[in-house]
C-alpha cells in the first residue's frame, strides 16, 4: 500500500544543509516527502512509487534547498535617513554622523511618532521582499523606540508582519541600542529601566525571543551590557550581541560567556574572542552590507573563525541607516566576494547556520526528517548561481 503524502518533490538536486562537516550535502537525482508541515522522507528518485503525494513536483534535476533564513534584521522602523548617505560620500564617518545627531537616534524620533498599523505596514513591504527571495524566517529586532512603550510596539509589530505575511518572525529586544535623549545624562538610569522593567515585561508577556545590545564605544560598555545580559538569564532570555563592529571591546568574548547565540559584525574580533565563541558554540554572524556601506576597510577573520571551527551566519542586518537593503541574495555574493567565503559556506551562512544564529537549529535551516517543510526550487541546476548571478530572481517555487 502506498504511503500517502501532501508533498513529493523528484528528480531535483537536493542541498541539504545539514550540519554534517561535508559542504551543502548534495544529493543528486533525489526526492523528498513532506506531510503535516514536516519532512518524513528524503531518498533516491527511482522510490518514488512508495508514495500517493496530495502534490507532485518534477524538479527537473534543479536545486532545492531548504527556505532561506536571514538572522539579523532591523525592519521595524519608520523615516528616512538617505541624507546620511551623502554626509558618508561627503567623508563623515559612523561615529560623526552620530554625535551630530543623525544615526540611530533620528530613526527613534520617527519610530516613535509611527502608528502600531504604519510600521505594521511598511516592514511587511520589506518582508515581502525577502520572502520573494526564498527567505521564509525572519528575525527583527527592536532598538528604535528606546523607551518601554515604543519598544514593545515595535516588537509587537514585527509579530503582525510576520503573521500577516505568513513567515517565520524571531523578534529580540534591542532597547540597548543607544542612549535616548532623556537619558544622554543618565546612563545608569537607562539601563535600569531595561534591565528591571522592559526585559521583565517582555519576558512575562513572551513578546521577545532574545536580548541583544549594541557594545560599543559610541553605544554600551563592556560592563553596562554585563548588567543587561544577567537581566536577560535572570529572566530566561537567551542573548546575542552587536560586538567588535568598529573597535574591539571583547563583545564575542562576552557574549560566547554567556552562551550567546551569536556574536554579529565581529571585524574587530580578536582570536581570544574566537575561542570563548568555539568552546560556547556561538555562532559568528557577518554582515557584509553594512561593511560595503560603511565603506570599512577591516575585514572579521575569517581564516581564524574556520581554524577555531566557529560557524559563521549572513544576514542582510537591513537598517534605514547603514544596511539599506533587503537583498540577501546579493550579502551571499558580498561575503564571497568581499570576506572571501565559498560558495558552500554561504548557503550555509543563510539556512543552518542561520538557524542556530535564532536558536532554531532543531526545527529549520536543513533538509532532514523530522524538520519543518519549508523548501524551495530554484530555476538552476548549479548551486554556484544562488551566489553568482545578479538581478534576476532565480527562486522559482516555494514550498510551505
Amino acid at each position: 500500500m502506498k504511503k500517502p503524502c501532501d508533498l513529493l518533490i523528484h528528480h531535483a538536486q537536493l542541498i541539504s544543509c545539514a550540519d554534517t562537516g561535508a559542504g551543502c550535502g548534495l544529493w543528486e537525482n533525489g526526492a523528498i516527502a513532506c506531510e503535516a508541515g514536516k519532512i518524513i522522507w528524503i531518498g533516491a528518485s527511482d522510490q518514488i512509487s512508495a508514495f500517493e503525494p496530495k502534490q507532485s513536483v518534477d524538479a527537473n534535476s534543479q536545486i532545492v534547498t531548504p527556505a532561506l533564513i536571514d538572522c539579523h534584521t532591523h525592519l521595524v522602523f519608520a523615516g528616512s535617513r538617505a541624507n546620511e548617505f551623502a554626509m558618508r560620500l561627503a567623508g563623515a564617518g559612523y561615529e560623526e554622523i552620530a554625535r551630530a545627531g543623525g544615526g540611530i537616534l533620528s530613526t527613534v524620533k520617527a519610530t516613535r511618532e509611527a502608528s502600531l498599523d504604519e510600521l505594521v505596514n511598511s516592514t511587511c513591504e520589506r518582508m515581502a521582499h525577502l520572502k520573494s527571495q526564498g527567505v521564509m524566517t525572519v528575525e527583527i529586532k527592536s532598538g528604535y523606540g528606546l523607551d518601554f512603550d515604543n519598544e514593545l510596539k515595535m516588537l509587537k509589530a514585527a509579530r503582525l508582519a510576520g503573521e500577516r505575511m505568513q513567515m517565520n518572525v524571531r523578534t529580540t529586544l534591542l532597547a540597548a541600542h543607544a542612549f535616548p535623549p532623556e537619558y544622554k545624562d543618565n546612563r545608569n538610569g537607562y539601563v535600569d529601566l531595561i534591565c528591571h522593567k522592559i526585559i521583565p515585561h517582555v519576558a512575562k508577556n513572551q513578546l521577545a525571543d532574545a536580548v541583544d545590545a549594541f557594545c560599543e564605544g559610541i553605544g554600551f560598555t563592556y560592563e553596562e551590557t554585563q548588567q543587561i545580559f544577567d537581566a536577560a538569564a535572570r529572566w530566561g532570555l537567551p542573548v546575542k550581541l552587536h560586538a567588535d563592529q568598529l573597535s574591539d571591546l571583547k563583545g564575542a568574548g562576552l557574549v560566547a560567556e554567556y552562551g550567546g547565540l551569536s556574536a554579529d559584525h565581529v571585524e574587530y574580533t580578536t582570536v581570544n574572542s574566537i575561542r570563548k565563541m568555539a568552546e560556547n558554540h556561538t555562532v559568528a554572524t557577518l554582515l557584509p552590507y553594512a561593511y560595503y556601506a560603511l565603506q570599512e576597510t577591516r575585514k572579521p577573520p575569517i581564516k581564524e573563525f574556520r581554524k577555531y571551527g566557529v560557524d559563521m551566519a549572513i544576514a542582510t542586518d537591513c537598517n534605514p541607516g547603514t544596511a539599506p537593503t533587503t537583498n540577501l541574495l546579493l550579502c551571499l555574493h558580498m561575503a564571497c566576494s568581499q570576506f572571501g567565503l565559498t560558495i558552500e559556506e554561504a548557503i550555509l551562512g543563510v539556512t543552518i547556520h542561520a538557524a542556530k544564529a535564532l536558536g532554531l537549529d532543531e526545527q529549520k535551516g536543513s533538509l532532514e526528517i523530522g524538520k519543518d517543510a519549508e523548501l524551495v526550487l530554484w530555476n538552476t541546476r548549479y548551486i554556484a548561481d544562488l551566489v553568482y548571478w545578479q538581478g534576476a530572481n532565480p527562486v522559482k517555487q516555494i514550498f510551505c
